[in-house]
């Protein structure tokens, strides 16, 4: 397959097809995390088509800068995202990251939707950067250097969000099942 790098050059030099052979590539990842921050497969498509077609109108200001070109749509997808619930003025909602999930143990399906159930809930009280951060790091599984680059952060403040983050998902875990 060919490299991102050799598609993103010829992308800046006009060729569609190379930029499609870049939306062919990455476009799941970029699906799934919209989906998991909109919770609605039309707006999530919507969304995702947005985010391609700033990534194309903007491919020549893209610069490769040692981290993937994945990174780089995360960030338009994040934005994206952002710009939405600002003009919808909805809640962040992930209530469909079940959908997202691949299960392969029907016996344990019941037991582990009823996990990510509580996950969910507890994940929608998080602020949004303690959000994507959890996503990104532990659903897209993405390296701490991607991730900081998606937010345009350093890897050390992506380390602290994560690790507020996590200590924050598992308070609201642990006060839920004392009640």
């Amino acid at each position: 397959m060919i490299e991102d790098k050799e598609l993103i050059k010829k992308a800046k030099q006009g060729s569609a097809e190379s930029f499609g052979l870049l939306y062919d590539k990455h476009l799941n990842q970029i699906y799934r995390f919209v989906y998991l921050k909109v919770s609605n497969k039309q707006i999530t498509e919507d969304l995702t088509q947005q985010v391609f077609l700033s990534a194309w109108q903007n491919i020549d200001s893209y610069q490769h800068q040692g981290f993937p070109f994945t990174s780089w749509l995360y960030r338009i997808a994040r934005n994206a995202v952002i710009d939405h619930y600002r003009t919808s003025r909805s809640h962040i909602g992930l209530e469909a990251i079940s959908e997202v999930a691949d299960y392969s143990d029907l016996a344990g399906e019941l037991e582990a939707k009823l996990e990510l159930g509580k996950i969910k809930i507890a994940l929608v009280s998080l602020p949004s950067d303690y959000q994507d951060v959890i996503v990104m790091r532990f659903i897209e599984e993405l390296s701490h250097q991607e991730i900081a680059a998606a937010l345009n952060k350093s890897e050390g403040a992506v380390r602290v969000l994560q690790h507020r983050a996590l200590n924050s998902l598992k308070k609201i875990l642990n006060n839920g099942s004392n009640n």
